[in-house]
């Protein structure tokens, strides 16, 4: 039998603390658990890993930073630990698919972690990698692969990767599945893997059309909608800055980057041609930057992410091919130089900041065609946009006022009025004829 939660992660931690030695787990996992530093299970996967643990499906939807990954990774791993891999049986049996590339990688690198010193393998089926390279893994014992699901779809077609020997399928970020379009690929691998057990599915938005069809994948899953907490909400601080035109909205950029306060910040624009252009114009202010873009080589996105990562250069810029999934740590501003067009992006980018108990602040650099989405944004996350002015560099143009739409009521004409008359006639006509 299927359950369904809705859970208020609040009221949840004040009934429960979960230490993860209160789950059912192997020595050596709580071990590189607690070398990790993780204290207590978040709410997700207080939830979650108990009925993962049973083998049953799970559908999870929950805000970026809330600890998805390790929900269904210390599942995985622990099944792992508890049927081991037979001998002369290739094949893996744990299968994880990501969006993108670089969340792939950083599946792998945590399961990695987790899975120290259990003799557990991990490989990677993801583009921009040799061909000829990563077919091996499935004739190699490998036991989890972190697949994109193009890349892995082009070993379906060509019959390298049949699938049968999975176990355990895992679908990340669900929803940007839908985005990039990989509804048939998903599909395909769902085929594939036809003789698996359980199916795990995590999202950090999950809704409508989206439910239904990844329900298609689930068998009678239990179900976890966790709210994103009012404390984690209060710890992002959101602003925006009027821009007159593209060149005072550089000089707004450039001036914030130079503040103290201003220690490591993700730019997000929408297209790549304006990623280049960011980035030039960054270095003619002397501002040190790395970028990430969809077609750039999966050598140089690797080694920008590791800049980043270890601190050699506090700012990168990214399309949002970054916005999602990427587990980039302690950033302190996330810049929105281009405003998303939706507001569950919104939500995903400025999730990059505040994570694990920790504050942050969004800055939104804002034109008069952008001026719209703020509205939108405030009522998607019921939290204010503040208005502020840069000192030096003030608008000289007025910000657009938003104009809001009133519902219309039909005005009823005088009953004896031969104009309403012929009206009515007319239109019950048009109904009779229909």
């Amino acid at each position: 039998m299927a359950l369904c939660y809705s859970i208020d992660p609040e009221l949840f931690e004040q009934l429960m603390y979960m230490k993860f030695e209160e789950f059912d787990l192997s020595n050596n996992l709580l071990t590189n658990i607690e070398q990790i530093g993780f204290k207590k299970a978040t709410t997700i996967q207080q939830n979650v890993i108990p009925a993962a643990l049973m083998g049953h499906d799970i559908m999870a939807c929950a805000a970026t930073g809330t600890g998805k990954t390790a929900a269904f990774m210390i599942p995985v791993l622990q099944y792992l630990i508890d049927f081991p891999h037979r001998r002369n049986v290739k094949g893996a049996r744990v299968l994880i698919l990501a969006p993108t590339r670089e969340l792939a990688v950083q599946i792998g690198e945590h399961a990695k972690t987790l899975a120290k010193n259990t003799g557990i393998r991990i490989a990677y089926i993801i583009g921009g990698v040799g061909y000829d390279e990563q077919e091996q893994a499935f004739e190699d014992n490998t036991d989890i692969i972190v697949a994109t699901p193009g890349r892995l779809n082009e070993y379906i077609r060509n019959k390298s990767f049949l699938g049968r020997t999975i176990n355990i399928l895992v679908i990340d970020e669900a929803d940007r599945m839908l985005d990039l379009g990989f509804i048939d690929e998903v599909e395909a691998v769902a085929d594939a893997t036809y003789k698996r057990s359980q199916t795990m599915l995590f999202s950090a938005t999950l809704e409508g059309k989206g439910v239904q069809y990844f329900e298609k994948v689930l068998n009678h899953p239990d179900k976890f909608f966790v709210e994103s907490p009012r404390s984690e909400k209060k710890k992002i601080h959101q602003y925006m800055y009027y821009a007159d035109n593209v060149e005072h909205k550089n000089k707004l950029l450039a001036h914030l980057l130079k503040q103290d306060g201003v220690m490591r910040t993700i730019i997000f624009v929408k297209k790549k041609e304006k990623v280049v252009e960011l980035k030039q114009f960054l270095d003619s202010e002397h501002i040190d930057s790395v970028y990430l873009q969809g077609n750039l080589a999966q050598e140089k996105r690797l080694e920008a992410i590791e800049k980043f990562q270890l601190g050699r250069i506090n700012v990168l810029i990214a399309t949002d091919v970054a916005s999602r999934g990427l587990d980039l740590l302690d950033i302190s501003h996330v810049v929105n130089y281009d405003l998303p067009y939706s507001a569950d992006i919104y939500v995903h980018r400025i999730g990059r900041t505040a994570r694990a108990g920790k504050k942050g602040t969004v800055i939104n650099l804002v034109e008069a065609h952008d001026y719209p989405l703020l509205s939108k944004f405030e009522h998607y996350t019921g939290e204010k946009i503040s208005r502020r002015v840069m000192e030096g560099l003030e608008p000289k143009t007025k910000m657009p006022t938003v104009v809001k739409k009133k519902k219309t009521k039909d005005i009823k004409e005088p009953k004896n009025t031969k104009h309403k008359k012929v009206r009515t006639y007319r239109n019950t006509y048009k109904r009779n004829k229909e």
